[in-house]
């Protein structure tokens, strides 16, 4: 790894982050967790007011970084920090809005894939269509903590998509595209996590989803912002027993 750093976006070296970083949407998300579950944490970035931090958590190396919203920003933060800082995992946390009857606000949903809307898999010049996966062992690791924490938890497919706000004048049916993925047994639609799985899988890495619902497309349900900052602890102290978990893996 050449002296590639520090990049546009990311003001520090390699050894200022741990192996592996939770990676919420939101700065203020990443100022709290690391205010609230880091020991001795240390602001190692703050370009662009992206807060980054370095601590420990029950002994283990943690970083937390914010990614900003959507796909492009996922993607610009997530490349430098697996192909220019050395971290090897990184677990996206944050809300996301239910489109199965299924899921309840407040659940946790953990991304085995992401389906996308977006044409980031446009720059691997791939033959064909792309299936955007999270790592086997973060999955696999991330179901056994839930399990042991006792969550209300769902595993399996969501959607990043590019839009917040979607046309309705576009579709006939305003509901269309909540249709069409619910059909399909699609989760809950998020906006960052196809794409950090591509530069996971590009890089070599490993790539982890683990969302909260903060808003229920069927239902109508939905939590305050403030909620979505600071209430979603369920999903942080998972990331982090995964985190943790992850300390010394190698394979």
């Amino acid at each position: 790894m050449g002296k590639n750093y520090p990049t546009p976006h990311i003001a520090c070296e390699p050894k200022d982050f741990a192996k592996t970083v939770l990676m919420p949407g939101d700065p203020l998300r990443a100022k709290f967790i690391a205010e609230t579950f880091l020991k001795d944490a240390v602001l190692v970035n703050n370009v662009r007011g992206i807060q980054g931090y370095t601590g420990t958590y029950e002994g283990v190396r943690v970083s937390v970084m914010a990614s900003g919203m959507g796909i492009p920003s996922i993607g610009i933060y997530s490349h430098e920090l697996f192909n220019f800082f050395g971290v090897e995992n990184i677990i996206r946390i944050g809300s996301a809005g239910a489109y199965s009857p299924k899921v309840k606000v407040r659940d946790i949903v953990i991304a085995q894939g992401a389906c996308y809307d977006s044409n980031f898999v446009g720059q691997y010049n791939l033959p064909g269509t792309y299936s955007a996966i999270s790592d086997y062992t973060l999955l696999s690791t991330a179901v056994e903590s839930a399990k042991e924490l006792k969550l209300n938890y769902h595993v399996g497919n969501i959607v990043s998509s590019d839009r917040f706000y979607g046309d309705p004048e576009a579709f006939t049916d305003a509901e269309q595209p909540l249709a069409a993925w619910g059909k399909m047994g699609v989760l809950a639609v998020e906006m960052e996590a196809a794409g950090l799985f591509m530069n996971a899988a590009r890089a070599g890495k490993r790539a982890l989803a683990i969302c909260t619902i903060s808003d229920h497309l069927v239902t109508g349900e939905n939590l305050p912002a403030e909620a979505r900052q600071t209430s979603f602890t369920e999903m942080m102290e998972l990331a982090l027993s995964v985190a943790k978990k992850m300390d010394g893996f190698t394979a």
